[in-house]
């Protein structure tokens, strides 16, 4: 059984794709593809795999052993591939803002899915996206879960980090080193997870007719009424409509040649690391996704199906 692990990245249309995954996983289950998403990855599987007080006087074998448990469900009920998506892997967008460096744990986080997977992952798709959009959306995001708005000096350290994706490629292809890593832009593939589900699994995937939007960064005018209702300054944003951008001209040309810079790299074969998954069917969507449903994540999904279920 081939084992798939798509593992975001956080703010690149990762909500819309699982719940694409659920409205179609009759038919995703005919392929004899299974899927676990964050509605049951995040009900106790991997509970125990990271450091902390609640892993006092457990071991990790646990995790192991649990993983293992579903997997060989999932063979019995006959699936031949099992595409495992929780952006949630490679680490959160809000530690991302908190640290100003682009998923710093990656590498270690991956290490230990390995482990749970004893080593038998076959591939890993990542979707990337431009920093300076990326990073605005996680800013955004982050602001509208309580944290406060990053200043001059954050989006400096940020901007000048110098990590990008190609850092968390390689900390992937370390952390997992007999999978093969595929790379999807967030500009090629959003609004398309049925192109994406396509090159993840490599069979044909159920035509996408709902085009979710789930999930999306606040904007301007939302971001300060939320900080109304926190008893903050609102002012600390731009009294503007439209999304916000929070740096500064050259701060955005920085952001924009690390992409580019990390384009041509996987362009160039990624050192043997990855391969850069392109869509010739469309063209690149900009800096936004396509218009559809606009409504929230898991939580809000209108129906709680459950995906291709494998035991």
């Amino acid at each position: 059984m081939d084992i798939i692990l798509h593992v975001g990245a956080h703010r690149t249309a990762t909500t819309s794709f699982q719940r694409y995954l659920r409205a179609n996983s009759d038919a995703i289950g005919t392929s004899g593809t299974g899927v676990w998403g964050p509605l049951r990855t995040r009900k106790g599987l991997f509970s125990g795999m990271f450091p902390g007080p609640a892993m006092q006087g457990r071991s990790p074998d646990r995790v192991k052993g649990r993983v293992s448990l579903q997997l060989s469900r999932a063979r019995d009920a006959g699936v031949v591939r099992l595409l495992v998506s929780d952006e949630n892997m490679i680490g959160s967008s809000r530690q991302c803002v908190r640290t100003g460096a682009l998923f710093p744990a990656a590498g270690d986080r991956m290490a230990r899915y390995c482990a749970a997977f004893d080593g038998a992952i076959t591939r890993v798709m990542l979707n990337i996206r431009s920093p300076e959009t990326w990073w605005a959306s996680a800013a955004a995001y982050a602001i509208s879960r309580g944290h406060g708005v990053p200043d001059a000096a954050q989006l400096d350290r940020i901007a000048t980090s110098g990590r990008g994706w190609r850092d968390v490629i390689t900390d992937l292809a370390c952390a997992v080193p007999n999978a093969e890593i595929k790379i999807a832009p967030f500009e090629e593939f959003a609004g398309r997870p049925d192109a994406l589900l396509s090159e993840a699994t490599g069979v044909q995937a159920p035509r996408d007719r709902d085009h979710y939007w789930l999930n999306r960064a606040p904007d301007l005018p939302a971001l300060r009424a939320i900080l109304v209702e926190r008893g903050q300054n609102p002012d600390l944003l731009p009294d503007e409509t439209g999304h916000w951008n929070p740096f500064t001209e050259a701060q955005t040309d920085v952001l924009r040649e690390t992409y580019s810079d990390d384009l041509f790299w996987l362009a160039a074969g990624a050192d043997g690391l990855a391969q850069l998954t392109e869509n010739p069917a469309r063209n690149r969507a900009g800096t936004s996704q396509p218009t559809g449903d606009t409504r929230k994540g898991h939580s809000h999904d209108s129906r709680q199906r459950d995906m291709a279920q494998s035991g």
